[in-house]
């Protein structure tokens, strides 16, 4: 095996840098990858930028990386759902499987779990990385490697849409058109929501949104009234929305959640804000809004590959960079200034693993 560990390392913010480091050795559960495509995510933008996410703060270099896939280069001991050759998705946050949580299905707030790019746990933007091989998802061979790694941004759309109760013949808004935003509304239409309504402070969002199957889109401005918002999205709509998710976090947004929403509906707060807000609570719990929140996915990853297998989601349209591993800083700069949807980055190059007939 090439002794070739090239690692996008965050050393501090605002210094990422490309280092070498040793390959990882595995233990009898889990398997050594090579990796193929890593995806930017804004809280990988945010590490980079001031060194924290929500209450997540670095202390020490971390490699950054989470959205992610990989081909099985060497197995443990025990491992038995998958061989060498394999090539796979990756979902990042390995749980203890023990505690409470991890046995009555909700893994996802482990108070031990180990989560990708997440400090202080490292990611996998590197040549090499091991992971939990029952956390390594085989990938159908008609899957391309940028459709694996964007099944983590997907499960947490299909995570707010379940978190929702979302039926077919549901009216949804979705406020914010980012990666987020834009998957939530995939994953809504998917699970039959009848009229999706996103919104968005960029026109080009939206028409972005316009192109992957919303059927109507608000451009949201700073000098129109909260009021003049909610009667515009009921206009739209038809009729009020039966769940909202808010995909921003921004104070603006998750007001409108729950103000836009019907009485009896579901409002959904899938964007991470600030730790404290201002916002309407009384009067949405005088109309029974429910208001719920989402920690990233749990037992999602095998519904978002179904989804993509299948054809019910195509994923593909988001990414719109593509950069190799030598660019990661080029790519990193890219995302921070929000030119596209989804930058993909390539640590082998691009269509390498994927099958003949999807190669250009």
């Amino acid at each position: 095996m090439a002794e070739d560990n090239l690692t996008a390392l965050l050393k501090k913010p605002k210094d990422l840098q490309l280092v070498q480091t040793p390959i990882p050795e595995i233990a009898d559960d889990e398997v050594l990858l090579r990796m193929d495509c890593v995806g930017i995510c804004g809280s990988d933008v945010h590490y980079w930028q001031s060194g924290a996410c929500g209450h997540f703060v670095l202390k020490e270099p971390m490699i950054m990386g989470h959205e992610a896939s990989g081909v099985v280069a060497k197995l443990g001991a025990n491992v038995k759902n998958l061989k060498v050759g394999d090539r796979v998705a990756i979902e990042p946050g390995v749980p203890c499987r023990y505690c409470e949580f991890c046995k009555t299905g909700r893994y996802h707030l482990c108070p031990d779990m180990v989560f990708c790019a997440t400090p202080p746990v490292h990611g996998n933007l590197a040549r090499y990385y091991k992971h939990a091989a029952d956390f390594c998802y085989k990938l159908p061979d008609h899957v391309t490697m940028e459709e694996g790694a964007l099944l983590e941004p997907l499960s947490v759309g299909i995570h707010a849409c379940r978190r929702a109760g979302l039926t077919g013949g549901h009216n949804v808004l979705v406020l914010g058109a980012g990666p987020i935003g834009l998957v939530t509304m995939l994953s809504a239409k998917a699970m039959g929501a009848s009229k999706v309504l996103i919104t968005d402070v960029l026109q080009s969002r939206l028409d972005f949104a316009k192109k992957l199957g919303a059927d109507a889109t608000i451009l949201s401005t700073k000098d129109t009234s909260e009021a003049d918002m909610v009667k515009k999205i009921h206009e739209l709509l038809g009729d009020q929305p039966d769940v909202s998710f808010d995909a921003s976090g921004a104070q603006a947004t998750v007001r409108m959640a729950m103000l836009a929403t019907k009485s009896g509906g579901v409002a959904v707060l899938v964007g991470m804000g600030a730790p404290e807000q201002t916002v309407p609570l009384a009067g949405a719990l005088a109309r029974e809004v429910d208001i719920r929140g989402i920690f990233r996915y749990v037992n999602e990853y095998p519904i978002a590959l179904n989804m993509v297998a299948s054809g019910k989601i195509n994923v593909k349209p988001l990414v719109t960079h593509h950069f190799s591993l030598e660019e990661t800083l080029q790519a990193y700069e890219v995302a921070r200034q929000g030119a596209g949807i989804k930058v993909m980055i390539h640590v082998q190059p691009r269509d390498t693993n994927n099958p003949l007939h999807f190669q250009p």
